[in-house]
């Protein structure tokens, strides 16, 4: 056995650990968890030890660690093997993970101070709310259950889950004990920071990516040093190491953003839960709408299943009406410069709340003036050069690509012909803009990524709907969800048919999940089984699976159908997935490469007597979008019943990546969500 030698997770693309030499000058008690300085090559490095080893590389010289950052581990040892969990699932190297868990700014135990620069508001403390039977049944079931143990809040929107959470984080404080909250970013609002701290004043630290460095820095420290009790954050407030964790709440668990696409390529759910389990406490996910992975889980007893079956107060669920646009645009006599999303019952809707001084949201899922620009002449569509994909008009003056930023002035004439271009689909520009025609004294705002830059442009938004210094609020998604306006009666969804035909297994889910929770933003506060809030949404397809459920909330009924067509395809949750996305700025190369990666895979099953049957391969084949940033992309895709037989292919195409054309890229990711 070699004296002193430790594995060390290096911040480097290398899938394993490396291994260094622990000096005994001066005399050090090395730990697992201890940050260390290391040399790498010819420049200086840190790494995080991971535990001792007898087992001394022979390929090249063992080099000394050069001092180290702590005193002591600062990462609990439950936390430091949920980090590792995270490389070997998502395979991704250890210490590009282990870099994760530390805030932006090195300080050591030695220079660490208290500082200042909360960014949770300073509200007086309000009194508790009383829970009604279903949200204290809730409570008392979970916080009985001692040790790990994963529960789905199963509520309606406007049900009171946030109540639950709270008083489930209050207990947990009441035990000694530190929570961690999670939410998606575009729900971490004023409105959610300002509620928690009415309930928990300054114990709360918040991370998120609108914080700088600094602040991200001392939100991380005021939760290691025990000023804060509780965590709130988005995704990436996983990474952050709280101490004596006692409680885990994944709030809107369903939510696509809770997946990174990059690099390390996690879902903050599943992630959340294993972390849950690593410091053996409970779990909590909340959905009106959970997802199919996280229903089936409860319908198997494997999550426990806790209901809030109608909303606080009684208050009744907005009546849900559906318009088919095929027999409106049937009708005659819709008057000139009426556009075709404008329908009589729209308008009727619209006209209503307004004479009433009461707020209305529009949402449409496609930001921009109109989706494309085609010639009327030759049929040309104008695409972006860099990618397959038609730009985007913005403001009648730019066209825009949504994937690569590339924008050019646009003009009326065709690039190919000179014939005349002309604007097709819909964009919440168009909407605002024809709002704004039809309703002059309305006070309309629109809620994108293009008017929507940073937190405080959000935070804006949300005063100005609070303060009913909005008549009609016209949005993305980011209006979905989340967010609680007493003044909103209506919402309309103006073309509910964007998204029902993507070339993804998880379309309608994804539908559905939006039309109801856009649906659940309507009739929240004041409503009566007269006076009920008002949704409307227009389609083309009023037979769409995601429709045909939506007007009476039925998520269940909805959730069996559905999951009916995956298990007869074998998708998720009925079996699992890894993508392998290949791309490269030469066309023959990535396809060539594709050919190489599933010949490897093949050979894999068959030099290891593994029955072939197991696995499903589809590809190579070009991606639904084929070209990005002038990258060829093409994408295989592998299914199995088997989670780690997908895991040990994937880890071999990885380990033979080097093998591969020069210029192409290979990276996989464990279990999708984005299949474009």
């Amino acid at each position: 056995m070699t004296e002193g030698l430790w594995r060390v997770a290096v911040d480097v693309p290398l899938p394993e650990a490396l291994t260094y030499k622990a000096p005994t000058d001066p005399p050090i008690r090395w730990a697992r968890g201890m940050r260390v300085h290391l040399p790498l090559g010819k420049r200086k490095a840190s790494g995080v030890l991971l535990g001792p080893t007898d087992v001394a590389p022979t390929e090249f010289t063992i080099k000394e660690l050069t001092g180290l950052d702590d005193e002591y581990p600062i990462l609990p040892e439950a936390f430091l093997r949920w980090l590792e969990w995270l490389a070997q699932y998502y395979l991704h190297p250890v210490g590009q993970v282990c870099e994760l868990a530390y805030p932006p700014l090195r300080q050591t135990a030695r220079t660490r101070g208290s500082q200042k620069g909360d960014v949770v508001p300073d509200v007086p403390l309000k009194e508790k709310f009383k829970l009604n039977d279903a949200q204290a049944t809730a409570v008392d079931a979970i916080s009985s259950q001692p040790g790990f143990g994963a529960h789905l809040l199963f509520g309606v929107t406007g049900s009171g889950k946030t109540e639950v959470y709270l008083e489930l984080l209050e207990r947990t404080l009441a035990a000694g004990k530190s929570g961690l909250f999670l939410v998606p970013e575009i729900a971490l609002t004023p409105q959610l920071l300002r509620r928690f701290s009415e309930r928990f004043g300054q114990k709360i630290a918040v991370i998120h990516s609108q914080l700088t460095d600094r602040e991200r820095t001392e939100q991380w420290w005021s939760i290691q040093r025990g000023e804060k009790k509780i965590l709130m954050g988005a995704r990436s407030a996983i990474f952050c190491p709280v101490p004596d964790l006692g409680l885990v709440v994944v709030d809107e668990e369903h939510e696509p953003s809770f997946k990174q696409e990059e690099k390390l390529k996690y879902h903050g759910r599943d992630a959340a839960i294993m972390l849950a389990k690593e410091f053996h406490c409970p779990v909590v996910l909340g959905s009106a709408t959970p997802s199919l992975e996280s229903w089936k889980n409860a319908l198997e007893n494997k999550f426990v299943l806790h209901r809030l079956p109608s909303r606080v107060g009684d208050q009744p669920l907005p009546h849900v009406e559906i318009l088919d646009l095929r027999q409106d645009e049937a009708k005659e006599g819709k008057a000139d410069g009426v556009p075709f999303w404008m329908t009589d019952r729209l308008h009727h809707h619209l006209t209503t709340v307004l004479e009433a001084g009461q707020q209305a949201a529009l949402f449409l899922n496609r930001r921009g003036y109109s989706a494309s620009v085609v010639c009327q002449s030759c049929g040309t569509t104008v695409e972006c050069p860099n990618c397959d994909i038609s730009l985007t008009l913005h403001g009648k003056r730019n066209l825009v690509c949504h994937y690569c930023n590339y924008d050019q002035s646009y003009t009326e004439e065709c690039p190919a012909c000179q014939g005349d271009l002309k604007p097709l689909g819909l964009g919440t520009e168009q909407v605002e803009e024809d709002l704004r025609r039809l309703f002059p004294q309305a006070r309309v705002a629109r809620a994108d990524r293009d008017e929507i830059q940073s937190r405080e442009d959000f935070e804006n938004m949300v005063r100005a709907m609070e303060a009913r210094e909005i008549d009609i609020l016209v949005g993305t998604q980011m209006i979905a969800k989340g967010l609680d306006f007493p003044g909103l009666k209506f919402a309309g969804l103006v073309l509910a048919d964007v998204g029902f035909n993507l070339p993804d297994f998880r379309s309608t889910e994804r539908s559905f999940q939006l039309m109801t929770q856009m649906s659940g933003r309507a009739g929240r506060h004041g409503a009566t089984a007269e006076d009920p809030g008002r949704v409307l949404i227009q389609t083309y397809n009023p037979d769409h699976l995601s429709l045909t459920h939506a007007p009476r909330g039925d998520y269940e009924g909805f959730a069996e159908a559905e999951l009916r067509q995956r298990e007869a395809l074998g998708y998720p949750p009925y079996g699992r997935l890894a993508v392998l996305r290949i791309q490269s700025l030469h066309q023959d190369r990535v396809w060539a490469a594709g050919e190489t990666i599933r010949g490897w895979i093949e050979r894999g099953l068959q030099q290891r007597g593994i029955d072939q049957s197991l696995v499903e391969i589809l590809g190579p084949a070009e991606a639904p979008l084929a070209r990005i940033r002038r990258q060829y992309r093409i994408h295989m895709l592998l299914k199995s019943g088997n989670a780690k037989l997908l895991r040990w292919l994937c880890e071999n195409v990885l380990a033979g990546k080097d093998k591969l054309p020069a210029g192409v890229k290979v990276a996989v990711d464990i279990d999708p969500l984005n299949l474009l």
